[in-house]
């Protein structure tokens, strides 16, 4: 299959560097030329460095050369440019398939939400689950999970991108694949921040434990299936960007824990962790659909309002009683 991904990130190469191995015809697309130049030289240093990549692909900085004859096009964007590239997609009639967990502020869409507006539900998938890119495009085996309101297209980008090391499996639950994708990075923060404070897995635990029971209570207020929040895209990607020292979530939390502010930690890493952007959308979200999310309401102080975080830590501790749920 004709294949472009938009953004030659780390992701996006990863994920380019698998459906070419699948035998597709696969265009990278990216604004930045010089990035694709070492990438048509087998190489990304600034995203995966250290790992061979194919040579046999394009790359292309022109966006509509690139997307000219795609029969399907892959969208590893950042949340917060994703609706401005996505909306010169308008018209093309291939299979959208994104892969970026976010959630736009202004409106608590989703990035299949987005996608919808410009084509049919049908038409449109999400990719997501527990991934660290530089594991996928080293084919360490990972498992992640397609969803598309369409068992038949989300099939067909299942064949897409299986291979031996890349498990795919697939849903009809697009949006909570996405919540709990999107959900799971403000819960790492929180995560971090434990870690830190210098508390222990009992802490940590607890966190994650609970913060499902948040993340799924609002993906089902937003749409969403309660049971999906048990599988891939939610425990285990949640599990895996809390507790692996490689996520940038979770490492974002560890600093703010360690007593260093957000400013300071935005000024060293201009790109941010998308739990940043996302708790505040998160957070909105939870508040126009009065869906209690204690966690997240404290991660979002601590980013947004600079909360202390061992205070955030004894608000959250000290809430009055209740039934688990």
């Amino acid at each position: 299959m004709r294949i472009t991904v938009l953004g030659a990130g780390a992701w996006g190469t990863a994920l380019a560097k698998i459906l070419q191995e699948n035998g597709n015809a696969v265009t990278l697309w990216d604004k930045d030329g010089v990035l694709l130049q070492h990438v048509q030289r087998g190489k990304n240093e600034k995203y995966l460095p250290g790992i061979a990549l194919p040579k046999d692909w394009k790359t292309q900085t022109d966006f509509k050369s690139a997307i000219g004859g795609a029969e399907c096009v892959v969208l590893a964007i950042p949340s917060q440019a994703f609706r401005e590239v996505s909306e010169k997609l308008k018209g093309h009639p291939g299979i959208f398939v994104s892969v970026t967990k976010g959630i736009e502020y202004e409106t608590g869409d989703t990035m299949s939400r987005i996608l919808r507006e410009l084509a049919p539900a049908d038409r449109v998938v999400a990719l997501s689950g527990p991934s660290f890119a530089r594991e996928v495009a080293l084919g360490i085996p990972t498992t992640v999970v397609c969803a598309c309101e369409s068992d038949g297209t989300a099939k067909t980008v299942q064949g897409l991108f299986h291979r031996p090391e890349f498990r795919i499996y697939r849903s009809t639950d697009i949006l909570g694949v996405e919540y709990g994708g999107a959900l799971k990075n403000v819960i790492a923060v929180g995560a971090g921040v434990s870690d830190g404070l210098g508390y222990g897995d009992n802490t940590k635990a607890g966190l994650v434990t609970r913060a499902l029971s948040e993340m799924r209570r609002l993906g089902v207020a937003c749409g969403a299936q309660p049971e999906t929040f048990a599988g891939l895209s939610g425990l285990g990607d949640l599990m895996l960007t809390c507790f692996s020292k490689q996520s940038r979530n979770r490492d974002l939390g560890e600093r703010l824990g360690r007593g260093e502010t957000i400013e300071a930690i935005v000024a060293s890493h201009p790109k941010l962790a998308e739990g940043y952007p996302t708790a505040k959308s998160a957070h909105k979200l939870a508040k126009e659909k009065n869906v209690s999310t204690p966690i997240i309401d404290e991660v979002f102080a601590m980013l947004y309002e600079n909360k202390n975080p061992k205070l955030a830590v004894r608000d959250l501790i000290s809430r009055s009683f209740k039934a688990e749920d």
